[in-house]
């Protein structure tokens, strides 16, 4: 983010408005409009109801935050909140799994309390680690209502083996701070603020030596909040005998940044050697091989960095050179909802450490790159060949001006960059919590990696890295209530995802192929698990010949060209001047409805067009006879036009009309009287079906009705200006301000209720129909919650109503009571002004960010023929108000 500087001189108004801009476009949400490339939508989404293959774990204890799965292994070990569980790792929800009850005591909730934590949440046992200590035991440690507590599990018959020991420098006492642990070789390596008023350290806590980070004179951690570690072995194959890496990932408050912006925050890296053994003098106990470096995941066009790190994955390569890091990144702007993923190598993590240093001279200078002398050895390295040719075999053996550098110097000035020295995704209105990345080959025979991505909101993401960007093939709602995804594993082994929740576990199959019904479906999908064998969408693990299996994860539209489609043919025959609505559902987030007919492309965004073109239905309005036709709707998508459904419109004049009254007959008299004998019987005119006043034409409402709002506009600004000006005059602020709003209150009322008069008066509706169009003409389609979508604003439509003008001129007679309406056998008939009988109650977008929700009315005794299509429109939308798929639509919506 590019720091505002106030020059001197400057104006404090030019100053005060430069801030009032900033604060503005910050409540906005961004200072730039989002990379098309990189906000990437969902593909396909799916709500809980719609998740068929689903299995899970739910029980009493809750947070079942803490899971272990090993390669091979057929049980997945789950730590909750006062409970440790051994469950089947093929399927979680069978049978009843095993169970080591842990709960804290009374006594121990009562001293938690006396410390003034929270009853509801804190003070409980919180398992924070649950790692295999040997072949046949497991090691655990849990909060233990802000007392911890650590102790041995033995896996056969899932006892605890011994009597609980002291955790307190192995586990943090709060269950939601940031901590990390690793078990190597039986030795425990931890990262966590431990205590509530302790700084954050990272340790060795067993066997002796144990180690920890240096606090002075220069603090080698600053408020970190860590999220993850690694252990990387770069020991194997290495020429130079080094030694294996412990990676630590954090968010801490910067050492760089000048005071005026100390609590700002940055990602690091940190790393330690395996084979430590603290100094012999300087750095007693203490690390000698800690160094840290800032993890850079921005966007460099918009100097915009993304400086929380919120979860790290470590995908380790066919050798320790090929390792990768995943990570989810986030702002620091609480209130604003934001994620980037990127990604980093370890030969670029390794560059970093082996560039220059940073410096601090004293307290009060501020970090800059060292450029003095380095002694040797390399102050931070692990002990290798060279050094052992020098008989330094341990770390006790360095020299101390060595040690002395390494206390002084933890910060490297070069800064890593992100792989793709860009994010892989960034979305404005997605918090990603958790992520796990899998391997998997495609039938062309290229690595992808599928990333499994947990939200704030119980989704989980499906996406696959083509190219350096992020296809998100699916979204996956797992829990019905809101609450975050806390932990991800993946199970090569069982083929399977397992995501916890506060409230239980959820395992899904790695793809779910059925779900895509044709050929187009399967291959727009980009998953690298589904082929088409001709006849459906399979899962590619699951057939040893590949040959005859179609695919394409690149570019996701080759390899259905002679693929039959079945679209299914309907017919619609309705009168002239009925509005007809055709119906059109895509499946697909991505798609874009294109509607032909005979062959050629409606056009349906003029105002004088007849049509509108909305994401899942074209309207027609006031059909004429030449309107009539085959109405195909095809779904665009990856440059490939798909059939999906087709329309049979028949449109015929209006039915003859009816016979004459016979004399003496009054129509509106309940007796019929004696025809007259002096009189000649005359014919009774007959009234129009649809009146409409001559004087005012839609256009001329229009016009009317912007008028009558500019004027009462400009009539407001003038009192204001009037109402600013004599409040300068009498100098009473305070009243001044009093009757400025009072007054812009009072004018808003007059002109909400000249709208409302004018509105009621000429019997208008008014409809939004805003333009949800990106600038290259794509209109997208929301899915569970807000979209990314184009900046294009709406435009108002007066569409005129059914009721009579106002007008002086005497009104015609009435008309004639319609005739009635033919029942059809069909229970799926359609109806004469182009409404379905079998309607979606699915909420949808019509041409916008307008929600449209249709649906018949459930009454069997009125006839679609006795209201306009305006009315019958109304009246579903006031009745379904209530029933929105969605539990915020957009706020854009109107």
């Amino acid at each position: 983010m590019r720091r505002l500087e106030v020059m001197a001189g400057a104006p404090p108004a030019a100053v005060q408005l430069l801030l009032l801009s900033c604060c503005v476009r910050a409540a906005a949400g961004y200072p730039f409009n989002t990379p098309l490339d990189l906000d990437a939508t969902p593909r396909i989404t799916v709500p809980s109801s719609g998740i068929q293959v689903c299995k899970r774990f739910q029980s009493a204890a809750v947070d079942c935050s803490t899971m272990l799965l090993e390669t091979g292994g057929e049980r997945l070990y789950v730590g909750a909140r006062g409970a440790v569980f051994a469950l089947n790792a093929s399927d979680i929800s069978a049978e009843s799994p095993l169970t080591i009850a842990w709960a804290a005591s009374p006594e121990q909730k009562r001293q938690c309390l006396l410390k003034g934590k929270d009853n509801e949440t804190e003070c409980f046992n919180h398992i924070r680690f649950l790692q295999r200590f040997n072949a046949t035991h497991l090691y655990m440690c849990g909060t233990h209502a802000f007392s911890p507590l650590c102790a041995y599990i033995e896996e056969e018959r899932f006892v605890m083996s011994s009597q609980p020991e002291e955790g307190r420098d192995k586990c943090p006492y709060g269950p939601t701070t940031g901590y990390t642990g690793l078990i190597i070789d039986q030795q425990m390596y931890t990262a966590a603020q431990y205590e509530f008023r302790s700084f954050p350290d990272i340790r060795r806590n067993s066997p002796p030596p144990i180690l920890k980070t240096e606090d002075a004179p220069t603090r080698w951690l600053n408020e970190a909040d860590f999220v993850g570690s690694a252990l990387v072995r770069e020991s194997l194959g290495s020429s130079t005998g080094d030694d294996d890496k412990i990676y630590y990932f954090f968010t801490e408050r910067s050492h760089e940044q000048p005071t005026t912006s100390s609590h700002s925050r940055v990602a690091r890296v940190a790393r330690v050697c395996k084979g430590d053994r603290g100094g012999r003098l300087t750095l007693q106990k203490r690390w000698t091989s800690f160094l840290k470096a800032r993890l850079m995941c921005s966007l460099p066009e918009y100097d915009f960095h993304f400086n929380v790190l919120r979860s790290v994955f470590v995908m380790p390569g066919q050798t320790p050179q090929d390792t990768l890091f995943y990570g989810i990144f986030g702002l620091e702007w609480k209130n604003v909802k934001a994620s980037a993923v990127c990604r980093f190598s370890l030969v670029e993590v390794q560059e970093a450490f082996q560039g220059p240093y940073m410096e601090k001279q004293d307290s009060d200078s501020e970090w800059k790159e060292y450029t003095g002398k380095i002694p040797e050895p390399r102050p931070g390295t692990c002990i290798t060949d060279s050094l052992r040719a020098r008989d330094i075999n341990v770390s006790t053996s360095l020299p101390d001006d060595v040690l002395d550098f390494v206390r002084r110097h933890p910060l490297m000035s070069q800064q890593v960059q992100a792989l793709d020295r860009r994010p892989l995704l960034f979305r404005r209105t997605t918090e990603y919590t958790r992520m796990a990345v899998h391997r998997t080959q495609g039938l062309d025979e290229y690595l992808y990696h599928v990333l499994y991505m947990g939200t704030d909101e119980g989704w989980l993401h499906k996406a696959v890295e083509v190219e350096g960007r992020l296809h998100i093939i699916e979204e996956l709602q797992l829990f019905k209530d809101q609450q975050p995804v806390t932990n991800i594993l993946i199970s090569p082994n069982q083929s399977s995802v397992y995501v916890s929740s506060p409230s239980g576990l959820a395992q899904l199959p790695f793809s779910s192929c059925r779900r895509y019904a044709s050929c187009y479906d399967c291959i727009f999908s980009r998953d690298p698990h589904c082929g088409w064998n001709g006849a459906q969408c399979v899962d590619v693990a699951a057939h040893k010949d590949r040959s005859a299996l179609i695919q394409d994860v690149q570019k996701g539209s080759r390899g259905c060209e002679n693929a039959q489609a079945d679209v299914a043919l309907r017919s619609r025959s309705v009168r002239v001047g009925d509005d007809v609505l055709l119906q059109c559902e895509l499946a697909s987030n991505l798609a874009t409805p294109l509607w032909t007919r005979d062959g050629a492309e409606v056009q349906g965004y003029g105002l004088d067009s007849g049509f509108r073109i909305g994401t899942d239905a074209l309207l027609i309005i006031e059909a004429r006879r030449n309107r009539s036709g085959l109405y195909t709707c095809h779904a665009v998508e990856n440059d490939i036009r798909v059939a999906v459904i087709s329309y049979n419109v028949t449109i015929h004049l209006d039915p003859p009309p009816p016979p004459p009254v016979e004399p003496g007959h009054d129509p509106y008299s309940l007796v019929d009287a004696p025809p007259r004998p002096t009189e000649r019987p005359q014919p009774q005119p007959v009234a129009p079906l649809l009146p409409r006043s001559e004087l005012l034409s839609p256009r001329d409402m229009e016009a009317m009705y912007l008028s009558v709002i500019t004027i009462l506009g400009g009539l407001c600004v003038v009192l204001t200006v009037v109402l600013i000006y004599v409040g300068a005059c009498l100098r009473a602020g305070d009243r001044g301000k009093y009757s400025l709003r009072t007054a812009a209150a009072a004018c808003t009322r007059k002109s909400s209720r000249s709208r409302s008069q004018h509105r009621n008066s000429a019997h208008l509706e008014l409809k939004t129909v805003s333009s949800h169009c990106n600038g290259n003409g794509v209109c997208n389609r929301g899915s569970k919650r807000h979209r990314s979508s184009g900046q294009d604003g709406g435009f108002l439509q007066i569409v005129p109503g059914e009721g009579h003008s106002t007008s002086n001129k005497e009104s015609p007679p009435p008309a004639p009571p319609l005739p009635p309406t033919p029942q059809l056998p069909s229970p799926e008939r359609d109806l004469p002004n182009g409404l379905s009988a079998t309607l979606p109650s699915v909420l949808r977008r019509m041409n916008g960010n307008s929600y449209v929700l249709l649906r018949q009315s459930d009454s069997g005794n009125s006839s679609p023929l006795c209201h306009s299509f305006a009315e019958e429109l109304n009246r579903i939308l006031e009745k379904r108000k209530r029933t929105q798929l969605l539990p915020r639509p957009d706020e854009s919506s109107v």
